[in-house]
């Protein structure tokens, strides 16, 4: 199933949360103290009609996404990962590679990923060149970080992978958040 939608990244969380409320959206929000690293602070997406409703909280970013859900759940904690397309291919390319050769492979090895979206970017209104996001749910931050593959090669497997539909070194680290739906 495929839904269009908003999606605004920002860096001021209190934002974020007023507008995921008031937009009846989703928040995935990166929680930690230090956060200055990352790309943005939080993640807000909704259907909504009022692009002047996001406009404040987008300060990093503003996009019209099409979610892929690939893998129901309700994550505890989300990987999310911001895509960057490689530069050898056009973003449809890199898309149909994501969507349709990337996505079983994830599923295959990413055993305990409890959710797993991929948040693709039709397109960009504001902020930095993004080709999507990748939403990978699981049941802990324990899990995450210590059952993210499922066997031995599946890090070079899911790596080599990547690297054929992202630009691995101009994709903006990950966000380690949380989800909340309003």
């Amino acid at each position: 199933m495929t839904i269009l939608e908003l999606a605004a990244t920002t860096n001021n969380l209190a934002s974020a949360i007023a507008t995921a409320k008031a937009l009846h959206g989703t928040l995935y929000c990166d929680t930690r103290e230090n956060w200055q690293h990352l790309p943005f602070r939080a993640l807000v997406t909704c259907v909504t009609d009022d692009l002047g409703a996001l406009d404040q909280t987008a300060d990093v970013g503003l996009y019209l996404i099409c979610r892929r859900l690939i893998k129901p759940g309700s994550p505890k904690v989300v990987a999310l990962f911001p895509l960057v397309h490689n530069p050898n291919l056009s973003h449809s390319q890199a898309d149909a590679h994501w969507r349709d050769v990337h996505a079983p492979l994830a599923l295959e090895h990413h055993e305990h990923m409890t959710h797993y979206s991929q948040l693709s970017v039709v397109h960009r209104i504001s902020g930095e060149p993004t080709d999507g996001f990748a939403l990978c749910g699981f049941d802990s931050i324990g899990d995450l970080r210590e059952r993210f593959y499922s066997r031995e090669d599946s890090r070079k497997v899911i790596g080599d992978d990547v690297q054929t539909f992202a630009d691995t070194a101009n994709s903006p680290r990950r966000l380690i958040a949380t989800q909340t739906i309003y």
